[in-house]
């Protein structure tokens, strides 16, 4: 007697659903309309914004939120460039199908005698990957190359998004804290617990980070196929 095979489950998640785009469910983009009105609502004024995307800990999606939010921007006809300083596991080049390296590390050491920015052009943005994984990330990031760099990416763009690794983990997000406008804190509805969320406050804090608000991110109330977002101003 031949047993019967069990369908393997489709994975819940998957590059073409989690990515915003013009297919993409009207929950999802209204949820990311919803951030992107917030953050435009946080820093009023003119000139280049820069932002920071961090988490409490891994799992928290960040680098998802800090992909779709460069996203939306560039909908609204912004020119957008997306860093990957997430130098120990970075995803965004896995996540936008384009070379890994060279990127950041390559150019912040030396290697490479130009910024490596590629254009997306499906998306619209553009993105700085990572390039390859440094035995120092943390030297990188707060060295004078990288600040330089942040001048030249603030003549060249509107909104200059950072995907850093978990502040709890590494403290590399708090690096540039005199740098950036401001940071968004990833908030993961099944993984993030209090403590975390406090202790991730607390690393802002002693680097006198500007912490704009955080992004709620969770299942959707009417799929399984994206997560959605919830904004709030940091001290409500």
């Amino acid at each position: 007697m031949k047993l019967a095979r069990k369908k393997k489950s489709k994975p819940v998640f998957k590059a073409k659903n989690i990515l915003l785009s013009d297919d993409s469910p009207f929950s999802m983009q209204e949820a990311f309309k919803t951030l992107r009105t917030n953050l435009v609502f946080s820093l009023p004024g003119t000139g280049s914004r820069c932002i920071g995307i961090t988490s409490a800990n891994r799992g928290d999606g960040k680098s998802t939120i800090a992909t779709n939010l460069a996203i939306s921007l560039a909908q609204i006809n912004k020119r957008v460039v997306l860093v990957d300083c997430d130098l120990r596991l970075p995803t965004v080049a896995q996540k936008l199908d384009i070379k890994a390296t060279p990127g950041l590390s390559n150019f912040l050491s030396g290697d490479v005698p130009k910024i490596p920015v590629l254009k997306v052009t499906e998306k619209e943005i553009f993105v700085i990957p990572a390039g390859v994984i440094p035995p120092d990330s943390s030297t990188l990031i707060s060295s004078d190359e990288m600040k330089k760099l942040i001048g030249v990416l603030k003549e060249n763009f509107d909104y200059v998004i950072f995907d850093f690794p978990p502040i709890n983990i590494v403290s590399d997000a708090a690096l540039l804290a005199s740098e950036l406008d401001g940071y968004l804190i990833v908030v993961n509805h099944e993984y993030s617990e209090y403590h975390m969320v406090e202790d991730a406050i607390r690393q802002m804090r002693l680097a006198n980070a500007k912490i704009l608000g955080f992004v709620y991110n969770g299942k959707g109330e009417h799929s399984h196929y994206y997560n959605y977002v919830k904004y709030g101003h940091y001290g409500y």
